[in-house]
Parts: C-alpha cells; structure tokens; sequence
C-alpha cells in the first residue's frame, strides 16, 4: 500500500543504533545513510526511512500517529521490544502481548524511539 515512510529524527547516530537493533530482529539488513545523512532499511515491499528535517526545525513525533511493523511470530515482537529498549527506545502502553478488539485478537508490542516517534509490531493471531 505504501512506497515508503519516513519519520523525522534529530540525531541520525542515536536513530541508527535503535533502528539497526530492532530493525534486524525483523529480518532488515542494516541502515544505510545517504550522501544527505538520511537513514534507510529497503526492502523489495517498500522502504522505511529516517531524517533530520528538511526546514532546520527539531522533528516531532505525530500526536496520535503510529507506524507498525507486521510480525510472523509474537517470540519475534518480543525480542524486538528488548532490542528498542536496550537500544534507546521506550517502552509505552501495556506490556507485549495479546490484545482483543474488534473480533480480532493481536499481539502488539509497542514502543517510542529516541525521537519519541511511535512505533509498534503487529501479529493478527
């Protein structure tokens, strides 16, 4: 559905060590930083990337906003959530596990990267 999403950060470094950890529990090889500093994780599904604004003012993370990464095995979104948080990250909301809703029950595990972005994995059970 998308081609690519790109969160604005302040410090590229910081977001590539937490990107790097949690983005390889996932299966992504690791970041690769463009000649503008941007940060990449390509995938053949589309590309996730991270940069410094573009106007010079501080990024900020979405009010309400929420990227999540499909997970096959709620084991892979567990150890995902250690990685962020032994890398940088925020543990936010409940615990990993099974949620209900909606007639469907789901792992998520949620997080905030450094740059207080909000992000989570998702397994439909």
């Amino acid at each position: 559905m998308f081609s690519h999403i790109m969160l604005g950060v302040d410090d590229i470094d910081e977001a590539k060590k937490f990107y790097d950890a949690t983005m390889s529990v996932l299966g992504y090889s690791e970041g690769v930083i463009d000649p503008k500093g941007r940060l990449f994780y390509f995938d053949k599904r589309g590309t996730f990337g991270l940069s410094v604004p573009i106007d010079g003012q501080p990024s900020s993370c979405g009010n309400g906003s929420t990227i999540g990464f499909a997970v096959d095995d709620p084991a892979v979104a567990e150890a995902w959530h250690k990685a962020g948080v032994e890398n940088g990250g925020t543990a936010i909301e409940d615990p990993p596990g099974i949620r209900e809703g909606g007639g469907m029950k789901m792992h998520l595990a949620y997080l905030r990267d450094p740059a207080g972005n909000k992000i989570c994995t998702l397994k439909r059970m």
